[in-house]
């Protein structure tokens, strides 16, 4: 018999904004597989939930872990492209192996993963759902951004043009562009939000974001969504060591 639950893919799970939307989707009922390079160290999860190590960074063995995960999983009616890294700095700072990292997480790996998984949700029916999480940096960029922000630009572009190239079929396709988020992400950056509540936004704000798109009625897209602290507020200092 068919699971009635929807069943949502989701990158970047573990931690974060990826978890508070893994969560939320079960809360909401949803069967969840999310996807992580340590999945099976991120702690206890219903039964609802299915975890799956991959390393969205190895682009050479990706497309064969996509067409698997596919197929292993063939329930699947949406999908969240979150999974993303930050790293900021001058560009002359960039070595080519780190600006060539940051486009294949942040960028390359979601358009294998929209190319592999869009087939599949245009035959899945209605409340077919692909997301991508963009950044504020997809929507203005700044000093010490540049190839963050290019990712997100052209992540937010490729949104865009799957918009358009979806919308005669049941998929709906949005971005959500949250600013910053009071996560684990600026672990490693030498800045954050600040502490006050209105200084930063919560994952689990994004996650409500997302369920918004997905919760619309059928034949309503929410394209996009830029979400913003009330106030911007960086602290910097230093960053965490591994």
């Amino acid at each position: 018999m068919k699971d009635p639950r929807p069943t949502v893919l989701v990158t970047g799970a573990s931690r974060g904004i990826g978890r508070a939307v893994c969560e939320k989707l079960l809360a909401e009922g949803c069967h969840v597989i999310g996807v992580a390079r340590s999945m099976s160290t991120s702690g206890h999860w219903p039964s609802e939930f299915t975890g799956v190590d991959l390393d969205l960074g190895r682009l050479d063995a990706l497309p064969e872990a996509l067409k698997a995960l596919r197929r292993t999983h063939p329930g699947i009616g949406s999908v969240i492209c979150n999974a993303g890294v930050g790293r900021f700095g001058s560009l002359e700072e960039f070595s080519a192996r780190q600006i060539r990292e940051l486009i294949d997480i942040n960028l390359t790996s979601q358009v294998l993963l929209a190319r592999e998984f869009l087939p599949h949700l245009k035959r899945h029916g209605e409340n077919a759902n692909l997301i991508f999480m963009g950044s504020e940096a997809a929507l203005a960029g700044g000093a010490r951004g540049a190839v963050y922000a290019a990712t997100k630009f052209a992540l937010r572009g490729l949104a865009q043009s799957l918009r358009e190239e979806c919308a005669a079929s049941p998929v709906r396709i949005g971005i959500v562009n949250p600013g910053m988020v009071h996560s684990s992400f600026f672990d490693h950056l030498g800045f954050a939000p600040g502490d006050a509540p209105d200084n930063h936004l919560q994952p689990t704000d994004v996650a409500e974001a997302v369920w918004l798109m997905m919760s619309a009625r059928p034949g309503a897209v929410i394209d996009e969504i830029n979400l913003s602290p009330q106030k911007k507020v960086i602290r910097f200092g230093e960053r965490k060591r591994d």
